[in-house]
């Protein structure tokens, strides 16, 4: 009795222990505030996106919901202003699947707001399919969509340094590829439809987010820019959005342990927005608001280049 006690009192510790570290994990420790800041946060109509955003709304920030949704966006708009007290909160529409829409975005942006400080690009989907510019809608809209927009944001961002540029990746990146000789042929990281050949597809783009920072970082070189990339954690809202209502009544206990909820799942990108004294870190990985190592194919230098060079012909920026 007294064994079968002390097994349950040790799985019960590492229990409370995995629970309260790795799923809670740390916060964002910044008390800055943000008046006189701006800040774009795509994809910040619902999860994380729209945390984050509340989060730095309270700071005091002028905050741009970018979102696909025009219903969904006015709606998260209303809730955003309403949690964080503030009316500096504005929605503008942004199809990241639509290399038209980005560059209406970004000038219409760029005609309305005098300041950007803070890009996060924390849109990202899990679908296969095209976007209307016949890209593979993975790549299109959780790489291309954000290469470009920050390209043609950059120069506002140069202007207002000390700013920041966040991409809201994975740790499905470590799993991921890049298959250059399809992106070439096809415009697309995969083809197939199956759930293994889609968590693939979903994986590549993580990792096109990871190399995009590493390029980027090289390029800001001697500009008051710095860029980072994340690994938000397993969320529960997110892996919930596409599954029924019962389903979701089923998982709901074990998303409620395993997962975070969508305010822990904002800390490092909140993080690698606001922490002070960042800027040597320009370009690397962070998880658990703490930088970490990635392995060498998401530090490939020659890949990350390619891959900007690609990405430039794609968008018509070449």
């Amino acid at each position: 009795m007294s064994t079968l006690l002390l097994a349950v009192g040790v799985v019960v510790g590492v229990a409370y222990v995995f629970h309260h570290v790795v799923v809670q994990g740390k916060r964002c420790t910044s008390k800055a505030k943000l008046h006189g800041k701006t800040v774009i946060v795509t994809g910040s109509n619902t999860g994380i996106g729209k945390t984050t955003a509340i989060d730095l709304a309270k700071r005091g920030a002028r905050v741009i919901l970018a979102c696909r949704s025009k219903q969904r966006g006015e709606a998260a708009l209303k809730e955003v202003r309403s949690v964080s007290g503030s009316n500096e909160v504005v929605f503008m529409q942004l199809d990241l699947g639509s290399l038209k829409s980005v560059r209406s975005f970004a000038e219409t942006f760029l005609k309305s707001e005098p300041r950007l400080d803070i890009l996060i690009n924390n849109a990202g989907i899990y679908l296969q399919g095209r976007t209307e510019d016949g890209l593979g809608m993975m790549f299109g809209v959780n790489h291309i969509g954000h290469f470009l927009l920050t390209n043609l944001l950059l120069d506002r961002l140069k202007e207002c340094g000390p700013s920041r540029v966040v991409n809201v990746s994975s740790m499905a990146h470590n799993f991921g590829k890049i298959d250059f000789d399809c992106l070439n042929t096809h415009k697309a990281l995969g083809l197939g439809t199956s759930f293994m050949e889609t968590l693939q597809v979903y994986s590549d783009s993580k990792l096109c987010n990871v190399l995009f920072t590493h390029e980027l970082a090289k390029s800001l070189q001697g500009t008051k820019v710095t860029c980072y990339s994340l690994h938000p954690g397993a969320i529960n809202s997110e892996l919930q959005r596409n599954t029924s209502a019962v389903m979701r009544m089923l998982l709901k206990p074990l998303t409620a342990f395993f997962f975070k909820n969508t305010v822990q799942g904002a800390q490092t990108t909140l993080h690698c927005a606001l922490q002070e004294g960042l800027e040597p870190l320009n370009g690397r990985y962070f998880s658990n608001c703490t930088v970490r190592e990635v392995y060498a194919k998401a530090k490939d230098d020659a890949a990350a280049k390619k891959l900007w060079e690609l990405s430039e012909r794609l968008c018509g920026l070449a």
